[in-house]
């Protein structure tokens, strides 16, 4: 099981948390270090398209409007933690840890 994320991140803090006392052996891919491949971009994008985005992050806010537009591959190839988190790959792909999330994955 792969958490795609950041280490700072509170919501990957407590996936991780409840994933590892459901007995589960997560493994957190800090995607500032180790930025997503090509290819895994272009999976998450057909997964959850626009929503991959955090439009409510610092990160997004201090973006020139101009830069906004871009599509959303080369957004997060430039700026990685502009990816809602976590993503986690377990049972499937999700994305966040609402409830639908946790059933999925715990």
């Amino acid at each position: 099981m792969i958490v795609y994320g950041i280490k700072t991140c509170g919501t990957v803090q407590k996936a991780l948390a409840a994933l590892t006392a459901a007995g589960k052996a997560p493994v957190l891919r800090d995607v500032r270090k180790e930025p997503l491949t090509e290819a895994e971009i272009a999976e998450f994008i057909a997964a959850f398209g626009e929503k991959l985005i955090n439009r409510s992050s610092t990160t997004w806010r201090a973006l020139p409007e101009a830069e906004r537009a871009a599509p959303v591959a080369t957004l997060l190839q430039a700026h990685p933690t502009l990816m809602k988190r976590p993503v986690i790959r377990g049972n499937g792909l999700t994305l966040g840890w609402d409830v639908a999330a946790q059933m999925a994955q715990l």
